[in-house]
């Protein structure tokens, strides 16, 4: 068996989420939408000034990106209801789609191998005339 020696040293942004965005296949609004009709929970990591600015996804759990690995790991003491087991098919909303992908590859660490993110983030659901229930701002 031969071994492939992993490149050293640091890995830029670019770079890294390339690596991550490989893991998993990631959904557009339309495909995003789809899922949440068929069951899957649609989780919006954005800080609170964007979703007072922009609105929110009806039906999406929000959660804090510093929070999302205790709120959804489905064997962690400050589990959401919602997190129901592994099996849980998981599409991470951020705002524009960079950081749902390190946050869904954080999910496939924690063996929710269904997790994703949306392409594009909140406002690629926006733009494509899905949903949008308006935020306080």
């Amino acid at each position: 068996m031969t071994h492939v020696e992993e490149p050293q040293g640091p890995v830029g942004i670019d770079a890294l989420l390339e690596r991550v965005r490989a893991g998993f296949d990631r959904v557009g609004p339309g495909e995003a939408y789809a899922a949440a009709e068929a069951g899957a929970l649609l989780v919006d990591i954005r800080y609170a000034a964007l979703r007072e600015r922009d609105g929110l996804i009806p039906g999406a759990l929000v959660v804090e990106r510093n929070e999302l690995e205790w709120r959804l790991d489905p064997r962690g003491s400050h589990r959401a209801a919602e997190a129901t087991g592994h099996d849980l098919r998981v599409v991470v909303i951020c705002n524009e789609g960079y950081a749902s992908s390190l946050a869904a590859a954080s999910l496939h660490q924690l063996g929710l191998h269904r997790a994703t993110d949306l392409d594009g983030g909140f406002q690629a659901w926006r733009a494509a005339g899905l949903p949008v229930l308006p935020g306080k701002g």
